[in-house]
C-alpha cells in the first residue's frame, strides 16, 4: 500500500562550488595549470590577461555613489554593473613579476623498441628471421629481459601468425638479439644477462675470473659467500674483491638504459618555496604556472544587451541570455575558488612552517616533531581531509633540498626518557648507524636494535626491519663485502 507523507530532516550537502574548491585544493601547481587551461577551454567568458584595474580613489567614489543610491534589488546587477562588481574582484593575480620561473623541459627520444628495429634493419638476415626478430622484440619487457619461455613463444607464432618453426630456430633469431645493443638485452634471466656483457668484453684474465664467478658460482656470489668463493676458485681476496668491483659495474637491466631518452623528464615544480632571511622563515606560493584570470568584458556586454532585449527578444535570446549568465557564474566561481585555494594552502603551509620551524632553520631531520594531520588541522581550524588535500602530491623547496610536504607528518614514539620524539628521528639514526658499520661484517636487525636502544630508543627488531625497509637498506646479508 502507497501513502504520502511529510517529514522534516537535516542534511549536509556540498555545493557544486566546495567540490569545485576541494578538486582544486588537491592539484599541484603544474596539474593546476592543466585545468585552468581546461576551464578556460570550455569557458568562453574566463579569459587570461592583466587589465587595467581601477585607482583606490575611483574605487572609493564608486563605493559612495553606490550608498546614495536606492534602487530596487536585481541580481543581475552583480553582473552587468561595474561599480558593483569591479574588475578587481572578477581577477585572480596568481603570481607577481619577482617570482622564479619553474618550466618542465620535454626530451623525446627513442625508446628500446627503436634502437633493436634500427640494428636489425642493418643485419643481412632472411625474410622470416627478421621477422622472428621483430616478434621477439615485442616480446621484451621494459627492463630488457625475454621472460616467456621459446616453447611458448613458437606456439603463438604457430596459432596466431601460421609461422610453423622448431626453437632452435626461435634460438637463433634471439642470439640475433642479444648480440645487440645495450649489452644484455634479451637475456632470459640475469646470469644470463652478466654473461652476455662479460663476453663482449676483451677477454683478459680479469674478465675470465669474472665469467667463471657468474658462470660457476652464481648461487654463492648472489648468497655473498665470499669464503666459499675464494677456496673453490683458489684465488686471493684481493683478486675476487677486483673482480666483484668489475661484476659490480654491469648493468643489470639493459632496458632501462635504452629508456631513458624515450620519457618526458620529470620535473618537480615546487608548489612553496621556504627561504632563510636573517635567521627569519620566509614562505612563498608558487604561482608562476597560474596565469592571471578575469572575467569576459565582452560576456558582461553581451548579458547588458540581452538583458535588455530579453523583455520582448526572441526566444532565441532568452535562450543566450541563459548561456551567457551561466557562463559567467562559473567564470565567477572559478576565480573565487582559485582565490581561496591560494588562501588555504598559504594557512595550511604557514601552519606546518612554524611547527617545523626548527627543521627549516637548519635541516637536521633530528629536528622534526612529531606531526600528524590532526595536529594542523587544530591550528588553522579546518577539517583533515582539507589538510590531507593541501599535502598531497605538493612539494616545499628548502635551503636543503626539494621535498614533499606530507613527509613532515610522521607518528611519534617515546624516548628513554619518556619524551615524544618523531620516527623521521629514530629513521634517520638508524640510516647513520648503518653508515657507519663495518661493511665486512654488518649488523643484523637484533644488533640495530640493541644500538637503538643503547642511544635511547627502544624500539623492537621487527620495527628496525620496517623501518630498514622503508629506507631501502636490504638485510646484512646482502650489504656484505670484501
Amino acid at each position: 500500500m502507497l501513502k504520502q507523507s511529510l517529514s522534516q530532516r537535516l542534511q549536509q550537502k556540498l555545493s557544486p562550488q566546495q567540490i569545485q574548491l576541494m578538486k582544486l585544493i588537491q592539484l599541484p601547481t603544474q596539474a593546476l595549470e592543466e585545468r585552468i587551461q581546461e576551464e578556460m577551454e570550455i569557458n568562453p567568458a574566463l579569459e587570461e590577461g592583466n587589465e587595467e584595474q581601477e585607482t583606490a580613489d575611483e574605487l572609493s567614489n564608486e563605493w559612495e555613489e553606490e550608498g546614495a543610491k536606492e534602487l530596487e534589488y536585481d541580481p543581475m546587477d552583480d553582473y552587468l554593473s561595474d561599480d558593483d562588481v569591479p574588475d578587481y574582484k572578477l581577477q585572480a593575480n596568481n603570481y607577481s613579476v619577482d617570482d622564479e620561473s619553474f618550466e618542465s623541459p620535454i626530451v623525446v627520444g627513442k625508446d628500446m623498441s627503436d634502437l633493436l628495429q634500427e640494428q636489425l634493419s642493418m643485419r643481412s638476415i632472411s625474410p622470416q628471421k627478421e621477422a622472428l626478430c621483430k616478434y621477439l622484440i615485442g616480446t621484451l619487457e621494459d627492463d630488457g629481459y625475454l621472460r616467456r619461455e621459446l616453447a611458448d613463444i613458437v606456439d603463438d607464432l604457430a596459432f596466431s601468425l601460421g609461422i610453423f618453426i622448431e626453437v632452435t630456430e626461435l634460438e637463433e633469431a634471439l642470439k640475433i638479439i642479444q648480440s645487440m645493443e645495450p649489452a644484455g638485452v634479451g637475456a632470459r634471466d640475469l646470469k644470463e644477462c652478466l654473461m652476455l656483457q662479460l663476453r663482449l668484453r676483451p677477454q683478459t684474465p680479469q674478465t675470465l675470473l669474472c665469467i667463471a664467478i657468474v658462470e660457476d658460482h652464481f648461487d654463492a656470489l648472489a648468497k655473498r659467500h665470499y669464503s666459499k668463493m675464494v677456496t673453490q676458485l683458489d684465488i686471493t681476496e684481493e683478486a675476487l674483491k677486483a673482480s666483484l668491483e668489475e661484476i659490480g659495474r654491469l648493468n643489470p637491466k639493459p632496458g632501462h638504459t635504452a629508456e631513458t631518452g624515450s620519457h618526458a623528464t620529470q620535473t618537480i615544480i615546487p608548489d612553496y618555496t621556504i627561504q632563510v632571511v636573517d635567521d627569519q622563515l620566509e614562505l612563498r606560493l608558487n604561482g608562476r604556472n597560474a596565469p592571471e584570470l578575469n572575467v569576459s568584458r565582452e560576456y558582461k556586454d553581451m548579458l547588458q544587451h540581452y538583458k535588455k532585449a530579453k523583455q520582448f527578444g526572441s526566444e532565441q535570446e532568452k535562450e543566450a541570455f541563459s548561456f551567457v549568465k551561466q557562463k559567467l557564474d562559473a567564470a565567477r566561481w572559478f576565480i573565487d575558488a582559485i582565490k581561496q585555494r591560494q588562501q588555504t594552502l598559504i594557512i595550511t603551509m604557514s601552519a606546518i612552517m612554524r611547527f617545523q620551524e626548527e627543521y627549516f632553520l637548519t635541516g637536521d631531520d633530528r629536528k622534526l616533531k612529531p606531526m600528524i594531520l590532526k595536529d594542523i588541522a587544530d591550528e588553522v581550524g579546518m577539517d583533515i581531509s582539507t589538510i590531507s588535500r593541501v599535502a598531497s602530491n605538493k612539494y616545499v623547496q628548502t635551503p636543503f633540498g626539494t621535498f614533499l610536504i606530507k613527509m613532515f607528518f610522521s607518528e611519534s614514539m617515546l624516548n628513554a626518557e619518556g619524551e615524544e620524539v618523531s620516527t623521521r628521528e629514530i629513521k634517520k639514526i638508524l640510516e647513520d648507524s648503518l653508515g657507519e658499520e663495518d661493511s665486512r661484517d654488518p649488523l643484523t636487525d637484533d644488533a640495530l636494535a640493541k644500538l637503538l636502544k643503547d642511544k635511547g630508543y627502544p624500539i623492537a627488531r621487527r620495527t628496525v626491519a620496517k623501518y630498514r625497509e622503508q629506507l631501502g637498506i636490504p638485510v646484512a646479508r646482502l650489504r656484505k663485502t670484501l
